[in-house]
C-alpha cells in the first residue's frame, strides 16, 4: 500500500475552500485583524494556512482567527518569556529552507510585541524578511482622529510611574507630529490627566475598541478629555491615543510671558501658573515654570 500525500493547506473564504500555496523559505511577518477578524488580507490567509511553521504569541487568541476561516494547522508559541528559546528554532527553520509566518495577538507584528528580535536575528543569519500588510492599530486611530496625519510619532505605552510618565511626556512635547499612544483602560484616566498638564493647549482623540462593536472615538481638547475619563466608572477595551501636534511657533514674547506670568501668580502657585501660561502663550511648560520661579522669588 502506497503512502497517501498529505493533503495541501486550505482556508475559508466565503464558504468556499480555497487551496494555499506553498511559500517560498523565508521569514513573514503577517498583520491580522485589531478587532473585526473581517478585515484580514487574502495574503494574510494564504501565508498563515501555507507556512511551514506558524508563531503566535498566544495560541488562543491566533486559534480564533484559524477557526474563523477554517484553517487546520499546528501552532508555535513565541512571546517575551520564551522568545530566548524558540526564536532560534525559528531561524533554523527558515534556514533549512521552511516558510515561518510571525503573527501577533492582533495588528501588524513588532508594534508592541517582541517581533522585533526575531527579525534582527534574521536578518544577521542573512534570511529573508517579508512584511504581509494589513490592520494597524495606530494608523485606524490616527484615520480617524481627526488630527495632522502628515507627520506623526508612535510612542507605544507611557509609564506607570507618574514622575516617569510625565518626563516622557515632556520630551515627546517637542515632537513636530501628532503623537500616538496605546494605553489600558485602568490607567486612561490617570494618563490623559497627565497629558492634560502637560499639553493644556492641544486637542486629543481617544480611541476605544477600534473595528469592533463597541468601537467609540472621543475628540476635543485634552483637559475636556481628562474631566470625562476621570468621571467615567468603568473603562474597558483596548485604547489608543492621539494628541495633536504642538503650536509651530509661540506667539507671545518674553516680554508677554512674564506679565501673563506676573497676573497668574497673584492668584496660583507656580505650577499653576506655568500651565495656565503655557495655554495662553503656546511656550513650553517647563521654561515658563521656571521663569515663574524667578519672578516669585524677586
Amino acid at each position: 500500500m502506497t503512502d497517501q500525500p498529505a493533503p495541501s493547506p486550505r482556508f475559508t473564504l466565503f464558504s468556499q475552500s480555497r487551496a494555499a500555496p506553498k511559500p517560498e523559505p523565508a521569514l513573514y511577518l503577517v498583520a491580522t485583524p485589531i478587532g473585526n477578524l473581517g478585515d484580514i488580507t487574502l495574503r494574510a490567509l494564504e501565508i498563515i494556512a501555507g507556512a511551514d511553521r506558524l508563531a503566535c504569541e498566544d495560541t488562543r487568541v491566533t486559534g480564533k482567527l484559524l477557526q474563523r476561516f477554517a484553517i487546520e494547522r499546528r501552532m508555535t508559541p513565541y512571546h517575551e518569556h520564551n522568545a530566548e528559546t524558540a526564536g532560534p528554532q525559528l531561524i533554523e527553520a527558515v534556514q533549512t529552507g521552511l516558510s515561518v509566518a510571525l503573527v501577533s495577538d492582533a495588528g501588524t507584528p513588532l508594534v508592541s510585541d517582541p517581533g522585533y528580535r526575531l527579525v534582527r536575528e534574521a536578518l544577521e543569519a542573512g534570511l529573508r524578511v517579508v512584511p504581509i500588510p494589513g490592520a494597524s492599530a495606530v494608523i485606524t486611530a490616527l484615520a480617524a482622529s481627526g488630527l495632522p496625519s502628515d507627520a506623526f510619532f508612535f510612542a507605544g505605552f507611557l509609564s506607570q510611574k507618574a514622575k516617569a510618565r510625565a518626563e516622557r511626556l515632556e520630551t515627546l512635547g517637542r515632537v513636530p507630529g501628532t503623537l500616538i499612544f496605546f494605553e489600558a483602560p485602568h490607567r486612561i484616566a490617570a494618563s490623559l490627566a497627565a497629558m492634560a498638564e502637560a499639553y493644556p493647549a492641544r486637542e486629543g482623540a481617544v480611541c476605544r475598541e477600534l473595528t469592533k462593536l463597541h468601537e467609540t472615538i472621543y475628540r476635543g481638547p485634552l483637559p475636556q478629555l481628562a474631566g470625562e475619563f476621570a468621571a467615567m466608572e468603568e473603562i474597558r477595551g483596548e485604547i489608543v491615543v492621539c494628541i495633536s501636534p504642538p503650536p509651530e511657533e509661540a506667539t507671545a514674547s518674553a516680554e508677554d510671558a512674564d506679565a501673563i506670568l506676573a497676573g497668574l501668580l497673584g492668584e496660583m502657585k507656580p505650577t499653576k501658573a506655568a500651565q495656565e501660561a503655557a495655554r495662553l502663550t503656546g511656550l513650553p511648560r517647563r521654561d515658563l515654570y521656571q521663569r515663574a520661579l524667578e519672578l516669585k522669588g524677586k
